[in-house]
């Protein structure tokens, strides 16, 4: 990783925990020589994991209980500690107060991690105050050891931005940690090639917080709702924010912040508060003194009980539970695991409590992967053992799990609710993560506008770069460890048949969101938009339990035998990024492969048309899906669709947009080598000889062109029309033109509605007045409608020669572009259709079916259509050559985008 640098060092590592440890590892992997290991002592007959790995290495371990007594170094350690010879000490996370005469010892001095961006938050617990102070940043600071307290020259900084709900845990694990551990590396190397910097720290700006104590961390009430809920993220999980209620101290943990309407709940009296608090089926609800909410997810008593806020009034309810004979072997199980981490217990009671005991966080990791291997189906969450730490109450929450006693809440939806179009639609605009509705990390949102009056239709939550993280580890564990994973193929076709029914029941209310959100005609939106997503479900649910391998005869090694045989298998994670001419059938033409496949998905739509997603995430719940196989992340595609592209977790990518983009997720997929298919833009041929049937070739000609107002991406973007039938064709379009309604797209009686943004409909325009001005003929429309919101004119050129940009380039719009072609000429007009970069569609109107035939052999396009357009169908294979990618998206083809072969070799 840092192979720029020469030189290696020999070091002396002055610290503790799994941080030390990784930081140990990592600096001897990079070739630096550790010749000492100087940690705290065990604790409770466990050693600490920085001292465990040094000792499985054979690397000198020091285990001092102090350096100092009286004031003074202690003789013998400082001798042992120079006995060792470092050139560098490297303090990555220290507890114990080092003498001056051991910083100063090695040639280079020492070098220490620090938690904050100095000289802000000097001392102890700079995390916790980070948070506590609301900062919009965090990050870590390497710097030189001097005699002063966190006031040494800076070697090297980092930062990160905080999310609005980040907890210490949160900065810790996602950036904190991993980038602190590189950051030691190159610390370190820097030195040994004598290129690191000394930087004094400024004193302007520079603060001292001392370590937080219980005593102090109790809840002021007389702030606003921002201020409490920092105050409690600040002190979670050590020492825990806390105030009186019923006389007894109750600790909060879990705090964010509730921006939505007040819930339904109980009221709960807190000393101090100027309002009762709610206890509610998400948490307990507390109110700043600005009127604003803050949720808090659990709370703990004084005798260490932790429960869920919401069982705040119920916590006492629970009865024992009298186990089965096979629930008291899997709890003699656990106790024998339980024995294996709590050594120094010579016997694990009913009463015996996991972290009194001496247990930390890393053994409550190593305690549920433990239980995992012996009982697979059993799912359990850090957060389990934190909530029942005394042995008999986790066996009670483990049984009751196995039981299925714990089930899953309601769904919680917050919407916007509207009535339009004769009933009421309520529409999700949250982030979809981990089977909830969310706000985006940093509380960040983006206005979704209706195109048919450029009205704001509602705020959606914008995703970050935190969320994607948080919806790829939530799809990566339900892939790995979740139901999704373990699930029959049969009973993963019957989800989807249940979604496929919900969404039928909903299609009346997603064709209304559908057409206020992208502009498309409601009659349209009911028969293609949710109609074909509703038959893409269902056709890929039937496939579900038909993905098969093969076996494949091989030379047999006599006199053994061999079989050898392919497996089928879902990729893992797989990203979607879909467009905005289409919302939900898009999201339809890949999920439902991507699901009957196996994986499960985190899908990103169009920043400009989210709310048919996230309407689809709510029924895909309802409909039973487990948590994390769907994600929704509406947001920016430079920022989501970017960080998609190239997150390590993420093993496939399907995407459907511009030519430009796909080649950007090319590149960024190449980093870890995932998988992509790409379904880009277009500029469809569509050949109109003399010889057809041309009423219907005029027909089926607008429909080419104006379907779905144009946005639409196998479009015909360019029609060649023979020379003696030409003026005809043109004249009837026009004709035909005048007769269609331009209006409100809810309205059943419009054939026209508006483009989908304002961007666009101004990017439509620059395209005719191109045409314009190299010398095609605008023989109608070419301007927008002079009525509120983004409505064209279908527009007509012809007289449209090969070298204009209006003949080479997509408009994506309701632009139709003639060019004549002489009569007879088949193989000249064959090759000016397939003079462009893209192919996509195409198609072709003749009598003569040798002619079809010949022309559909020729044309260099995935789809061709011959005396019809714009018929695909979920049963056949829809994908592009050349600039218009590659993969297939429905049919049989499209399942093999999203799963891999294995061959399995057998000798007997």
């Amino acid at each position: 990783m840092f192979g720029a640098y020469q030189h290696k060092l020999k070091l002396a590592l002055i610290g503790q925990s799994i941080f030390g440890q990784e930081v140990y590892n990592n600096l001897r992997r990079e070739g630096h020589k550790v010749v000492g290991v100087f940690t705290v002592p065990d604790k409770n007959g466990q050693a600490d994991p920085l001292a465990l790995a040094a000792e499985k290495d054979g690397t000198p371990v020091f285990k001092f209980p102090k350096w100092r007594a009286k004031g003074k170094s202690i003789e013998d350690v400082v001798a042992a500690y120079k006995s060792v010879g470092a050139d560098l000490n490297v303090l990555p996370f220290c507890s114990q107060f080092i003498p001056m005469d051991v910083i100063n010892c090695p040639k280079h001095g020492s070098i220490i991690y620090h938690p904050s961006i100095l000289p802000r938050h000097r001392g102890a617990s700079a995390i916790n105050w980070t948070l506590i102070h609301g900062d919009k940043k965090a990050g870590f600071t390497i710097f030189w050891a001097d005699d002063g307290l966190d006031t040494g020259p800076v070697l090297l900084q980092r930062e990160c931005d905080v999310g609005q709900n980040d907890t210490v845990d949160d900065l810790y694990n996602r950036f904190l940690f991993p980038e602190g551990v590189k950051a030691m590396v190159e610390a370190v190397n820097l030195i040994a090639d004598g290129k690191a910097p000394r930087i004094p720290q400024p004193e302007e700006g520079a603060t001292y917080e001392g370590i937080q104590k219980k005593e102090n961390a109790e809840i002021s009430w007389d702030q606003p709702a921002a201020a409490l809920h920092n105050w409690i993220r600040g002190h979670d999980k050590v020492p825990g924010a806390w105030t009186t209620i019923n006389e007894q101290m109750v600790t909060f943990y879990g705090s964010s912040l509730l921006d939505a309407s007040v819930p339904a709940g109980q009221e709960l009296a807190i000393k101090g508060a100027s309002k009762p608090g709610l206890v509610t089926k998400n948490g307990l609800v507390i109110f700043g003194n600005d009127g604003k909410m803050v949720l808090v997810k659990n709370l703990q008593f004084e005798d260490g009980k932790m429960i869920p806020a919401s069982k705040y009034f119920s916590a006492d309810e629970t009865t024992a539970l009298e186990l089965t004979e096979e629930e008291k072997k899997i709890a003699e199980d656990i106790r024998a695991i339980w024995k294996g981490i709590l050594s120094n217990v010579p016997v694990i009671e009913d009463s015996t409590d996991f972290f009194k005991s001496g247990a930390s966080s890393m053994h409550v990791v190593r305690m549920l992967e433990e239980i995992k291997q012996k009982q697979s189906g059993l799912q359990l969450q850090n957060e389990d053992v934190y909530m029942a730490t005394k042995f008999a109450d986790f066996i009670q929450m483990v049984v009751r799990k196995l039981r299925g006693e714990d089930k899953e809440e309601e769904l919680v939806v917050n919407y916007v609710s509207k009535d339009i179009n004769n009933m009421t639609v309520n529409m999700p605009y949250q982030c979809f993560i981990n089977g909830q509705f969310i706000d985006a990390d940093d509380g960040k949102t983006f206005d979704t506008v209706n195109p048919a009056d450029g009205s704001v239709i509602t705020s959606v939550s914008s995703a970050s770069l935190a969320d994607v993280d948080k919806a790829v580890a939530a799809a990566k564990e339900a892939f790995e460890n979740g139901e999704w994973g373990k699930m029959n193929a049969r009973e993963r076709g019957r989800l989807l048949y249940r979604l496929a029914d919900l969404m039928e029941e909903h299609q009346e209310e997603l064709a209304t969101i559908e057409s206020i959100d992208s502009g498309a005609v409601y009659t349209l939106a009911l028969k293609t938009h949710i109609g074909m997503s509703v038959q893409t479900f269902r056709y890929f649910a039937g496939w579900c339990d038909k993905i098969q391998g093969a076996t494949i005869p091989i030379n047999q090694a006599r006199p053994n035998h061999n079989l050898t045989f392919t497996k089928k298998e879902p990729i893992g994670v797989c990203a979607i990024i879909i467009p905005w001419n289409y919302p939900l059938m898009m999201l339809a033409w890949k999920s439902a492969a991507c699901l009957a496949a196996g994986n499960t998905l985190v899908l990103k739509p169009a920043q400009v048309t989210p709310l048919t997603s996230l309407k689809f995430a709510e029924l895909s719940a309802k409909a039973g899906f487990p948590k994390g196989v769907i994600n929704i992340l509406p947001g920016s595609g430079g920022l989501v669709g970017q960080h998609l592209s190239e997150h390590p977790d993420v093993r496939k990518v399907g995407f459907t947009g511009s030519t430009p983009t796909g080649k950007q997720i090319m590149k960024s997929a190449a980093a870890n080598l995932k998988k992509v298919s790409l379904e880009l833009g277009g500029k469809s041929p569509l050949i109109i000889f003399n010889d057809c049937e041309l009423d219907r070739a005029v027909k089926m000609g607008m429909g080419a062109v104006y379907f779905n107002k144009g946005e639409n991406c196998i479009a015909a973007g360019r029609l060649f029309v023979e020379e003696s039938i030409h003026d005809e064709f043109v004249k009837k379009v026009v004709e035909e033109i005048k007769k269609m309604k331009i209006g409100d797209p809810l309205d059943r009686s419009t054939d026209h509605g508006p483009q989908n943004h304002k961007a666009h409909l101004e990017k439509l325009l620059h395209y005719c007045e191109t045409g314009v001005k190299e010398g095609a003929t605008l023989v109608y429309g070419g301007r927008q409608v002079g009525r509120p919101g983004f409505f064209m004119e279908p527009t007509v050129f012809t007289d449209v020669e090969d070298h204009m940009y209006i003949a080479k380039e997509e408009s994506f719009g309701p632009v139709m572009v003639i060019s004549k072609f002489k009569d007879g000429d088949v193989d000249g007009v064959l090759q000016r259709a397939n003079a462009t970069e893209y192919g996509l569609a195409s198609g072709v109107f003749t009598k003569d079916i040798n002619k079809a035939l010949y022309i559909s052999e020729k044309l260099e396009a995935g789809t061709v259509f011959i005396n019809t357009y714009n018929k695909t169908d979920v049963a056949a294979p829809f994908g592009g050559f050349k600039l218009s990618g590659f993969g297939k998206d429905l049919g049989e083809e499209a399942l093999h985008e999203y799963l891999r072969t294995k061959a399995v070799t057998v000798e007997y």
